[in-house]
């Protein structure tokens, strides 16, 4: 089960024929609810010329997957088609789909995630099934309408009498992405939520399922409320949930062992401090490699999947156990230093200077040294395999399209200093990569614009965009995820015979 949104990464591509489509509703208040407050035509196009203006100063290469051409003529189309009042939310689906036109996933608008939310909190009703997305083709991965009829792994064909494909180029111009692949890998999460940006709410949806073996069935579904969903829920088959729990480790055999080690962050943080705490993350791991060591391990499989990622302050303590050599996790780290991300440091570590983290000090010492419009090195120094005891065994990390951030970082650096063998799916996000997303905020909406003020290069110096890791032994994850976890025990034949 796909509880949570791995990554806000909810902007999108629009293609406007002209003026500005308001692409699907927003949900109504509760009946006590005042007026949503609507902003001027002038107030939106002042917020959309500063959106433009800073990007164009802050972001680190613009118009690195859209040339400025493009660009430019889709922002002309934009600032004419803001003639009348919007609300906050039409705002936000203007200004995230101008920004998707990057075609780059740290290059985003305040996401409709708390719009949503406050949808749903207030029984606002939804698409019910959880989709799952292999080859183009789009199957059911949780049915959660109520309907006996409809099985995991059916293929949705249509959805309100269009193809799933057109549903998908709908669907994801509302996700930044760099690729297809990547935003398929996010709509996984978030289907339901931008079939509600298209449509608006509505009380039903009608489907076409096909099934290996059987006609295509036509069938109505119901939109239905969370609490309806989470009652359907506790009666389909179970699933694998790899958040649950959300670190793990044993022996799967004699010889191999498995750790799970969970996102790269401090995932207890009561407070922005302790999000930098890594004492808790390093006595987890520590146990863990004590633990194999003591029951002789020959190998042990490193499960990345689903893994949000995180900070390489948390990744490297896993890295040095299975590291025979010094190590970091990039080969580059060059840095656009701009007014805008100078002033967000700046206000970061005024806020709580704990919270912000040693990270946003090194930023603010090299920005004291660097004018506007610099291209900067941020230097990331070595880091070691542990003293004393390591791992020597054999390393397999397994990862797939929903392993993210720093988990893809660390996938690359094992593959790169040839610590492991790297099996599973390719990952979606990058392993070069625009990053280091900072944000500004826009004057009369007060919405959040990020972008990445950086481009890291992983380990091995490889150039070229738009990659992610491939693995070096493939294994192809299956529509539906038993809690049988075929994958795993796929991977486990490998590590016993390798």
């Amino acid at each position: 089960m796909k509880s949570r949104i791995l990554l806000t990464c909810l902007v999108a591509l629009m293609s406007m024929a002209s003026g500005v489509c308001l692409a699907g509703s927003h949900p109504a208040p509760k009946p006590s609810a005042a007026p949503e407050r609507l902003y001027s035509a002038m107030e939106l196009r002042s917020d959309f010329e500063q959106m433009y203006r800073e990007l164009k100063a802050a972001h680190f290469d613009l118009y690195a997957f859209t040339p400025k051409p493009e660009l430019d003529r889709l922002y002309a189309r934009t600032l004419a088609g803001l003639s009348r009042p919007l609300t906050l939310p039409q705002a936000k689906n203007q200004f995230e789909l101008f920004a998707a036109a990057v075609h780059m996933g740290h290059t985003r608008v305040d996401s409709p995630a708390s719009d949503w939310a406050r949808y749903r909190k207030h029984g606002g009703r939804a698409f019910p099934l959880q989709i799952r997305i292999a080859d183009g083709r789009v199957y059911v991965a949780e049915n959660l309408s109520g309907l006996d009829t409809i099985r995991q792994g059916d293929e949705i064909t249509s959805l309100d009498g269009e193809s799933l494909s057109r549903w998908l180029e709908r669907t994801e111009r509302h996700v930044s992405a760099e690729t297809p692949y990547m935003a398929h890998s996010l709509m996984e999460y978030d289907f339901p939520t931008y079939v509600w940006v298209e449509l608006g709410a509505v009380d039903g949806f009608d489907i076409v399922l096909s099934r290996v073996g059987s006609a295509s069935q036509r069938l109505h579904i119901p939109a239905r409320t969370s609490a309806e969903m989470d009652a359907a829920r506790k009666q389909q088959p179970p699933v694998l949930d790899l958040e649950k729990p959300l670190r793990d480790s044993r022996m799967l055999s004699d010889s191999v062992a498995y750790l799970r080690p969970g996102p790269f962050y401090n995932a207890e943080a009561k407070t922005g401090a302790e999000e930098w705490d890594v004492s808790s993350f390093r006595q987890f791991i520590d146990s863990a490699f004590e633990s194999f060591s003591e029951a002789h391990a020959a190998s042990v499989i490193i499960d990345l999947r689903g893994n949000p990622g995180g900070d390489n302050l948390f990744s490297d303590v896993l890295v040095s156990w299975i590291a025979t050599r010094p190590f970091r996790f990039a080969s580059q780290f060059k840095i656009k230093v701009s007014e805008e991300s100078t002033a967000a440091n700046q206000a970061r570590i005024a806020n709580d200077a704990a919270a912000a983290g040693p990270i946003s000090q090194k930023y603010a010492n090299l920005y004291a040294h660097a004018s506007s419009g610099d291209i900067v090195d941020f230097d990331i120094p070595l880091a070691y395999p542990r003293p004393g005891k390591r791992f020597n065994g054999k390393v397999f990390v397994l990862i797939d399209r929903q392993s993210y951030s720093d988990a893809v970082s660390v996938a690359a650096l094992v593959q790169d200093y040839k610590f492991g063998v790297i099996l599973g799916e390719p990952t979606s996000d990058m392993a070069t990569t625009y990053g280091a997303m900072e944000q500004f905020t826009l004057k009369n909406t007060k919405l959040l614009v990020g972008y990445p003020k950086a481009r890291i290069v992983r380990p091995n110096g490889d150039l070229r965009e738009k990659r992610g890791v491939t693995p070096d032994i493939q294994i192809r994850i299956p529509i539906v995820q038993s809690v049988n976890d075929e994958v795993l025990r796929q991977a486990e034949i490998i590590a016993q015979h390798n």
